[in-house]
């Protein structure tokens, strides 16, 4: 497999560090609030990587954290008149409910910022005894003039990141681009004992201990949003090279930002959706499909139109699906014709198709595509014939399934029951179709589509369609 690495700016081989085994680390939410349509992007994105690596076998250690303690985290608690972990355990909560909407597996591990306080001080002991951390009256800071590598993921020199810096009115810090790694405690604000007095973990000092306790000195693939690639990705290196002084991680991944109606989503727009808001209007899954359907390092642009053109192609391959389980009603068992065959190695050969585009920098884009040409080669092969072999809609509907599930989609059980008065509608249409009472038949027809039941006569028999 192959994935475009930031740290070098190229698609490389990837090769784990253990050929049975990938150790990930992604950056978790913030939990302030409902997480949005742009934080929902990697979530997908890097469940459906950590997916592929289990469907070809590979053992997953997968570690996604949750930031609960921050200054957006403390001034919401303060306005609520909560404390900050009443404001997390809430938030947390509510990430799991959208998460499983969006089929989002959970991480290996979800570590808190808050539950490893104990890691975090000795990471930032050992960055002082090392000489790239220094202590001012209970605020600690990581210098990183004296990390020699520091730009090397966001691919700058030290001196332009300082000429772009938006520069923090602080005369306590040696140079404007250090930044905080413990903060001294202020008035009304959760704190920790530690060696430089009362205080609270910095932000990106939080991934780079969880991710060490987790995952070890060097882990394999560290993924995010673009958005993070500096400084919180470029501090991380920093911190856990400079303490550790190994590689940090081999393989840098990151995800292209989200537009609406092309438009930068903000607030301030009007354009502002979280996951939730969104999936009061379409179903979580046409949500995953969405994020998936464009390569994952493009922008992608997030607007009405084209979430129903996401649920119209989530629904042309569900509908195939619910037509391979109609077919089997009436299939036998029998071994496969030349034709069946024939599509058994069609199939084959889109699912190489799609393997390759996830081989392929995890395009998922090819993938989806590679799907929609097997649906349609189904739908003409199988649609026409009056006697079908089980094996062959087996072999459909499980590549369709499995393949789905890599996308983490499709795994819907389709309900085509109907109860006694729709069953007894219908064979009444049955029989005025066998007596060619033709306004009959129509008119119950109608009376089944008023229900939300439409009916397809095909040469297997009357199929059967939800409409909602």
């Amino acid at each position: 497999m192959k994935l475009f690495n930031s740290l070098t700016r190229q698609k490389e081989e990837f090769i784990p560090i253990d050929p049975k085994q990938v150790k990930m680390y992604a950056c978790g939410p913030t939990v302030y609030n409902y997480f949005h349509i742009g934080n929902a992007r990697p979530f997908i994105i890097f469940d459906t990587l950590r997916r592929y690596f289990e469907y070809k076998g590979l053992d997953v250690q997968f570690v996604q954290n949750f930031t609960d303690i921050d200054d957006k985290m403390i001034n919401k608690a303060n306005e609520l008149g909560i404390t900050v972990k009443q404001l997390g355990e809430q938030y947390i909560a509510e990430y799991f409910k959208d998460a499983s909407g969006l089929a989002i597996k959970p991480a290996t591990v979800h570590p808190k910022a808050t539950e490893h306080i104990d890691a975090i001080i000795a990471l930032i002991v050992k960055l002082e005894q090392k000489g790239y951390a220094y202590n001012v009256d209970g605020d600690v800071y990581f210098s990183t003039k004296q990390f020699e590598g520091y730009g090397k993921l966001s691919h700058q020199p030290l001196e332009d990141l300082e000429i772009g810096v938006r520069v923090d009115v602080n005369e306590q810090k040696r140079d404007a681009m250090d930044f905080s790694v413990w903060k001294k405690q202020k008035p009304n604000e959760p704190a920790w004992e530690s060696p430089w007095g009362m205080g609270r973990p910095g932000w990106h000092i939080e991934c780079s201990a969880m991710a060490n306790a987790y995952l070890g000195d060097t882990i394999d693939i560290h993924c995010g949003g673009q958005d993070l690639i500096f400084p919180h990705h470029e501090n991380e290196i920093a911190q856990s090279e400079a303490a550790n002084g190994v590689p940090f991680a081999h393989y840098w991944v990151h995800n292209g930002y989200i537009n609406v109606d092309n438009q930068k989503m903000s607030k301030s727009l009007g354009n502002f959706f979280t996951v939730r808001d969104v999936a009061a209007e379409f179903d979580y899954e046409v949500i995953r499909f969405f994020m998936l359907s464009a390569h994952y390092r493009s922008p992608i642009n997030f607007s009405k139109d084209l979430m129903h053109q996401a649920q119209s192609g989530l629904d042309r391959i569900y509908t195939c699906i619910k037509n391979i389980d109609f077919l089997t009603e009436q299939a036998v068992a029998r071994p496969l014709s030349l034709q069946e065959i024939a599509l058994s190695q069609t199939i084959g050969k889109y699912k190489a198709n799609f393997e390759a585009a996830m081989e392929d920098d995890l395009n998922t884009a090819d993938a989806i595509a590679a799907l929609f040409d097997m649906v349609r080669e189904i739908n003409v092969k199988l649609n026409n014939v009056q006697q079908i072999a089980v094996g062959i809609l087996q072999l459909a509907k499980d590549t369709l399934t499995s393949l789905g599930a890599v996308l983490g989609i499709l795994q819907k059980q389709q309900d085509n029951e109907v109860d006694a008065e729709v069953a007894e509608l219908i064979e009444q249409r049955q029989a005025a179709r066998a007596n060619k009472n033709w306004p009959k038949a129509d008119e119950i027809r109608d009376l089944l589509k008023a229900k939300g039941i439409e009916l397809a006569d095909t040469p297997q028999g009357v199929k059967v369609i939800k409409l909602y």
